[in-house]
């Protein structure tokens, strides 16, 4: 990995010259319970907008999907000091709630790969739901530059996701995956942070090799615990985060 080159891209993220349009907005927050009547499924939604009178142009949107909360009702706002900080640089963003509380609990035994993929599956179709629904009630939103973002489970089902159904999204950005491998792919871009204390699987991270043939960007930040990635995060760790992904948005 270029060093100096990151250390641009945050003194850049730092400076403020990232948002788009330059400028920062006060941020809105709106909830919607959408409904996929193939799959008989409420999805709660969480939007995080920037509150301007002038159209953003070119607005590029940004879904993100949370850690494993035991099917808890509103972990899509456990991580509001990064989806908060996104809209006031300009971005759209969706966060998901992917259990209900009427779900099947995630399996604690087996092999994650197996027994989680179906629930994996599930949220991936979550965000490719999301996607279409503000394609007909958003439609002026930029398209062509979808980033998601997850944490833990949710960063499996956006690995998972552009596995599944190519050419959709342009970027994806894991918060410490553990279970699913990271494509190897140059489009989407890929992007991770990685935790302290919980190692990935064999397999879910690629080999420097296929970082450098794939251009995927991996950061270890030295002193965030995987579980201090959500709200439970200090100042610090909070501003490196979202500085770090900033950066990824941008380059």
């Amino acid at each position: 990995m270029n060093k100096i080159y990151f250390q641009i891209l945050l003194f850049l993220a730092l400076t403020g010259c990232q948002s788009i349009n330059g400028q920062n907005y006060p941020v809105r927050l709106d909830s919607l319970n959408m409904f996929d009547s193939q799959r008989n499924r409420k999805i709660p939604i969480a939007f995080f907008l920037p509150k301007t009178d002038k159209k953003i142009n070119n607005q590029q949107i940004v879904i993100f999907s949370h850690g494993y909360y035991q099917n808890k009702t509103h972990s899509n706002l456990k991580y509001s000091y990064l989806t908060h900080f996104l809209a006031s640089k300009g971005y759209f963003v969706v966060s998901i709630q992917h259990e209900l509380p009427t779900d099947s609990l995630i399996p604690s035994s087996g092999i994650p790969q197996v027994v989680r993929r179906p629930f994996w599956e599930s949220g991936a179709k979550n965000i490719l739901f999301v996607i279409n629904e503000l394609k007909k009630t958003n439609p002026e939103l930029d398209f062509k530059h979808i980033t998601l973002i997850g944490h833990s489970n949710g960063a499996d089902m956006t690995a998972l996701f552009p596995q599944e159904y190519p050419n959709i999204v342009s970027k994806i950005i894991t918060l410490d995956n553990r279970r699913m491998a990271l494509p190897r792919t140059n489009k989407p871009k890929i992007y991770s942070l990685r935790s302290s204390d919980q190692p990935a699987d064999e397999g879910v991270l690629p080999t420097i090799e296929e970082q450098k043939k794939f251009a995927i960007k991996i950061i270890k930040l030295p002193n965030t615990i995987h579980n201090n990635m959500d709200n439970r995060a200090n100042e610090e760790q909070r501003e490196e985060i979202n500085n770090y992904v900033l950066a990824f948005l941008k380059d």
